[in-house]
């Protein structure tokens, strides 16, 4: 018998998503199943800390030093993104090593990445010390903006917090990106359907959904709408979006 919401259901066979079904379950994917935009995770710094900047931090490091407003980007992940807080990152990824011997601020910084990778008992951490200007594992795609997906969200939302969020916006690992996405992705993936599919297939830290791109993301039967249903999604995501 299957329980919940003070109801019980007698059943003959109970999936491996407590639901009534058969024992199949959906299996991992690297690639999506269907023509749609893929999705990554955001990048990750590895950093111990020296890169990522609260309010506070990017006011003192400006005062100090003004010039380095150009190194200095918007940092967003899960909590930022679902909670409207902020945080900053030193993004580095243009800088010369004369940009970073010229400034104090960066060279103390780079140089503490630096000593924080090497004191790592991760082997792949070490190698990262080789460029410790640099996040760890880059994945900040060249476009005009890009959709975020928390990696976790609370199982109280009946929809997961998802949004377009500007290129020059850094994303964190703590969330997950689709580079490139229109704003049909947008409404198919905000829809109840999608939500539907997500709170059956995802993992869960407690009860709280865990959005994972090779589970529920690749796996999700994207609809093929006609002409006009396209037009009648794109209009529904806009009007949230606005």
């Amino acid at each position: 018998a299957i329980f919940g919401n003070n109801v019980s259901k007698v059943v003959e066979s109970i999936s491996p998503y407590l639901v009534a079904g058969d024992n199949t379950f959906v299996v991992a994917r690297k690639k999506p199943i269907c023509k749609v935009p893929e999705i990554c995770f955001g990048n990750q710094p590895r950093d111990g800390g020296f890169f990522i900047l609260t309010d506070e931090e990017k006011a003192e490091v400006l005062q100090k030093e003004p010039s380095l407003t150009k190194w200095i980007r918007l940092y967003v992940g899960a909590t930022e993104f679902i909670n409207n807080k902020t945080r900053w990152c030193l993004w580095l990824k243009h800088t010369s090593p004369k940009d970073i011997r010229d400034s104090k601020v960066l060279n103390e910084r780079v140089n503490a990445v630096k000593e924080f990778r090497l004191a790592s008992k991760a082997k792949t951490t070490n190698g990262y010390a080789k460029v410790p200007h640099l996040f760890a594992q880059i994945t900040q795609p060249e476009c005009d903006s890009f959709i975020i997906v928390p990696n976790h969200s609370s199982e109280r939302r009946r929809y997961v917090p998802i949004g377009f969020a500007p290129g020059e916006v850094i994303s964190s690992n703590a969330v997950q990106i689709i580079p490139n996405a229109e704003i049909y992705h947008f409404g198919v993936l905000t829809s109840n359907v999608h939500m539907a599919w997500m709170r059956v297939v995802c993992g869960r830290i407690k009860s709280d959904y865990r959005y994972s791109k090779e589970i529920v993301y690749n796996n999700f039967p994207w609809p093929t709408p006609t002409e006009a249903q396209r037009a009648k999604i794109e209009q529904t995501a806009q009007a949230i979006l606005d």
